[in-house]
């Protein structure tokens, strides 16, 4: 059982800035594509980033030049860096891993950011 922990979240001013950290319990190797997601209130889940095996990285056009993915292959850790906040920013931010071979897709338990003055 793939395990994933977000940590990071908070409550930030506009145009402050945040680093989610996903942990996972196995190797990040193990999974071809980790992303990040959020869901605000009354909103579906969204795509914010992602970033591949290969180190391909892809973002939601709302957070692109914003936000940025990226990893520590040795801590098995995935982090999103929020920078330039914005109100519309708020959600609860959720790790995800996706195993193709395995047809697998992990969540960890989900970290709040809120973006308020």
């Amino acid at each position: 059982q793939v395990q994933l922990v977000e940590s990071g979240g908070g409550l930030v001013q506009p145009g402050g800035s945040l680093r989610l950290s996903c942990a996972a319990s196995v190797s990040i190797f193990s999974f071809n594509i980790m992303a990040w997601y959020r869901q605000a209130p009354g909103k579906q889940r969204e795509l914010v980033a992602s970033i591949a095996r290969s180190g391909l990285t892809n973002y939601a056009s709302s957070v692109k030049d914003r936000f940025t993915i990226s990893r520590d292959n040795a801590e098995n850790t995935v982090y999103l860096q929020l920078n330039g906040l914005k109100p519309e920013d708020t959600a609860v931010y959720y790790c995800n891993a996706q195993n193709f071979q395995l047809r697998a897709s992990s969540w960890g338990q989900g970290t709040q950011v809120t973006v308020s003055s």
